[in-house]
């Protein structure tokens, strides 16, 4: 077999223009420690083709040249167009001279042999009889789970054997084939369906977690100098946080409860009584209109069902809607407690056995009290039952960078995975909305709480602290709208961590009575994880000391902190991904934590040291953007963060080019962190970038049947493809003449009912045509509603994405997220720019 010939004389002429991109290698292979040449091209050549020394092979060394010979054939330095030569220039001709019919022969046949073995197995991975072992382990542990002194001898076995191998020392080379094992292992988990295999990922995680903390605090925490040792120190602490909220978070999601909707007696006269709490204080009646009709029309007899508008602005169309509609309207004289006064003044004046909460965002469909009512009536000391809040309009991280429907919003982790995961040790929490209490219960820890701001949560652990259980039903039953800017957001999620904050420290879950040990976790870790903001910010600005004022923050060697850090990064993530893939995807927290960080961490810190501080802040709800445009300044943290962080690249750009000396490896490492904060705060400011909004009324895909009478009479029979208290959209049959303007009846079914609704054409291209409402009836209006929002399957598929993560696209999706980022800064920049200019000529 005949071969191309490759030496280095052959090469020299394919190296010889590279430009950019040698000086690029050359830096790499300062920082990795290699020998400098007099020229990249010297440096390339001698790296690649010439033998490494006699002596033991440096393994370390070894796998450094593959990367780099790997890199330079992607960038094009290295002409390399089979996987033959890149396994020739990698391992065999730096090692010994062999033919290449050898390789003709074995490497090339065997590669490509393992390679179609392993697509082999991706295709029928789900159908292997030994992929189903998840499962029988899992009955297994259930039934051991049943003989109670296994439990703590399991335990104690565990946690010595834990102990003993977590805290063993190793060399970095160890280390790497520790965690080259380690990932081997949970890339082929990472496939296994069954809890069982996700445990195992868990615990791997957990493993890789415990040698990286011990190691820090037994060999990295000595210092030189006490700005060394602060600023070694905040890392240290910063990490810690993250390591506690990773063992909570494990423990709150490893398995999640599945729970199923109760019955209901058959005699409807059985049912309890329910009073539906609609709070408003500043909102549009066109935000309200639409809850209040669809709690109307939720299935429960007529005379065990009120709705109560509670209006706290106090306003006179409110009460005349409240009128006209046939429901109670609930005032008050003063503002006092904010939403929780507002529903204790409710609770005082009404008399249903339950209490259902509605945001007057927050669309219920007719099926919510049958889905959530029979929990309550089998188990007596049930207190709550919350469900989903979902949002059919995007937030603004889903506007502004355009992932709505593509990549799980940032709730979704929270109302997919955490609250299931509550719910198992009877830890589910009130969230404000969307849930059922009973009466009595309330009555008996004093009516909602009013002692903090995220009075939702701290009456839940009030009642847990009573005895009394709660239930999570991840069936969404209403839908609202999500803050409309990201200023209104942030505004929201301050006002969170604010008040979770504060019961931390008034009513803190480790202290009391009344909680198991694993509600004690669960609420500890939602308290906790809005503490990230200090954290966060310690992330964004650590690599600074070192590069900028060349502070030791770790006391170790690059290549050593690289071993340890490694496989615990690596390893969470891809727990991570598995446990959390269809709520959240790979490195998405930290976009949402790098917006935020700047934000809470004031609020969280005044509140833990004076938790009496602050006061409850309304969400805006219902507005619209008329323009695009990009917040300056919501972005000017991440704007000064960002100038920071270009700065210390810069600097350590220079040093690794001019005076690294033997600090390579550890330049290296610190300007790839950099690197990760500059696209994380790109994504930042990418969501800063404002879009247009101009509707008000957000359209929501449903498809029913649906007839439409033409002003000439004729019928048309369709089908919708979305609504709004607007208007519809259909897919109808092209060709039928119809124009923009022309009048028509649309006609809906919910059930056995037919609802006729007048509108006109507005826009007809090929089959999709879209209608305007006419005016409408208030009695139109509702029933618009309780055939749209409030059908029992409205929400049905909306729970989650179809797109399960990978951790090599999440990050891919984050990188681009910055790169647009910047770009979206640099046009705003341009544009104002261009528009002071302007404004200037004006002047003169």
């Amino acid at each position: 077999m005949s071969t191309p010939r490759m030496d280095d004389n052959s090469q020299s002429a394919d190296a010889a223009d590279v430009g950019w991109r040698t000086r690029v290698l050359d830096w790499l292979a300062r920082g990795l420690g290699l020998p400098a040449e007099r020229t990249a091209l010297d440096w390339c050549v001698r790296l690649f083709f010439h033998p490494p020394s006699a002596g033991r092979p440096d393994r370390v060394r070894d796998a450094a040249r593959a990367a780099l010979i790997a890199l330079a054939a992607h960038w094009g330095v290295l002409d390399i167009r089979s996987p033959r030569e890149w396994l020739w220039r990698a391992f065999v001709r730096p090692r010994r001279a062999l033919s290449f019919e050898w390789i003709d022969t074995w490497i090339v046949p065997a590669y490509l042999w393992i390679t179609a073995c392993w697509r082999a197995v991706q295709a029928r991975l789900p159908d292997l009889p030994w992929m189903r072992w998840g499962e029988r382990v899992e009955r297994g542990v259930g039934a051991l789970g049943k003989v109670r002194w296994l439990l703590p001898v399991f335990a104690a076995v565990g946690a010595a054997i834990w102990l003993l191998v977590g805290t063993s020392p190793l060399t970095p080379v160890g280390q790497f084939e520790f965690f080259a094992v380690t990932v081997l292992v949970a890339l082929v988990l990472r496939r296994v369906p069954g809890r069982a295999p996700l445990l195992v990922l868990a615990l791997l995680a957990l493993f890789a977690m415990t040698r990286y903390a011990w190691w820090r605090a037994t060999e990295t925490l000595v210092f030189a100098s006490p700005g060394e040792a602060v600023a070694g120190y905040m890392l240290f602490g910063a990490e810690a946080y993250t390591w506690l909220i990773l063992v909570l978070g494990l423990l709150q999601t490893a398995w999640p409860l599945e729970r199923k909707v109760e019955a209901l007696p058959a005699d409807p006269r059985d049912w309890p009584s329910v009073d539906i709490f609609i709070p408003t204080y500043n909102e549009p009646l066109a935000v309200v209109k639409p809850t209040v009709f669809a709690a109307q029309g939720i299935d429960w007899p007529a005379d065990r069902l009120r709705v109560y508008l509670l209006d706290d602005g106090n306003r006179p169309d409110f009460a005349d809607f409240a009128r006209e509609a046939g429901i109670g309207y609930l005032t008050r004289d003063d503002n006092q407690h904010a939403k929780a006064g507002n529903i204790n003044r409710a609770l005082a004046r009404t008399h249903g056995e339950y209490v259902a909460i509605f945001d007057c965002d927050h669309v219920p469909t007719r099926s919510f009290l049958q889905m959530t009512m029979g929990t309550f009536l089998r188990d007596k000391r049930c207190a709550l039952v919350q469900t989903p809040h979902h949002f059919f309009s995007p937030d603004p991280f889903e506007r502004n960078l355009g992932t709505f429907r593509r990549v799980p919003n940032e709730g979704n982790l929270f109302y997919g995975l955490v609250q299931a995961g509550n719910d198992l040790w009877n830890a589910a929490f009130f969230c404000g909305s969307c849930a059922v209490l009973r009466r009595s219960a309330l009555d008996e820890i004093g009516g909602i709480a009013v002692e903090t701001v995220t009075e939702d949560a701290h009456t839940a652990l009030k009642l847990h602290r009573r005895g009394y259980t709660s239930a999570y039903l991840p069936t969404v039953q209403a839908g609202g709208l999500a803050t409309e800017t990201l200023a209104s957001h942030i505004a929201q999620r301050t006002r969170w961590a604010r008040g979770m904050a504060q019961i931390f420290r008034i009513d803190n879950p480790f202290l009391g009575r009344g909680l198991s040990f694993f509600q004690r976790l669960c609420y500890s870790n939602a308290m906790l994880h809005f503490f990230y903001g200090i954290p966060r910010l310690i992330f964004l600005t650590m690599p600074m000391a070192y590069l900028f004022f060349q502070m030791y923050f770790i006391n170790a060697a690059a290549t050593r902190i690289a071993s340890y850090v490694l496989p615990y990064i690596v390893l969470a993530n891809i727990a991570n991904s598995r446990m959390q893939g269809r709520y959240r995807h790979s490195f998405w927290a930290e976009v949402y934590e790098s917006v935020l960080a700047w934000y809470i961490a004031l609020p969280t810190t005044v509140a833990f040291f004076s938790p009496r501080h602050g006061k409850f802040n309304v969400t805006s709800k219902g507005g619209r953007i008329a323009e695009g445009f990009f917040d300056w300044t919501i972005s000017r943290p991440y704007l000064v963060l960002l100038a920071l962080n270009a700065c210390a690249l810069a600097v350590g750009a220079s040093r690794l080019a001019f005076e690294q000396g033997a600090e390579g490896p550890t330049i290296v490492m610190n300007m790839a962190w950099t690197l990760y904060n500059l696209v994380m705060l790109g994504a930042a400011l990418g969501v800063a970038r404002e879009v247009k909004q101009v509707r008000v009324t957000h359209r929501i895909a449903m498809h029913i049947p649906a007839t439409l009478i033409l002003s000439d009479g004729t019928t048309v029979s369709c089908t919708t493809t979305d609504y709004s208290t607007g208007g519809f959209g259909f897919d109808v049959e092209p060709g039928l003449g119809i124009r923009a303007g022309d009048t028509l009846d649309v006609c809906v079914s919910r059930g056995d009912r037919l609802f006729h609704f007048p509108a006109r054409a507005c826009r007809y291209v090929g089959r999709q045509l879209g209608a305007q409402f006419d005016a409408l009836t208030l009695e139109q209006e509702r029933q618009l509603v309780q055939c749209t929002f409030g059908r029992a399957d409205a929400w049905l598929g909306w729970s989650g994405t179809d797109n399960h993560d990978a951790p090599l696209r999440g990050l891919k999706e984050v990188l681009l997220m910055g790169v647009e980022g910047y770009s979206r800064v640099l046009a705003s920049g341009r544009r104002a720019v261009q528009s002071l200019l302007a404004l200037d000529r004006t002047r003169y």
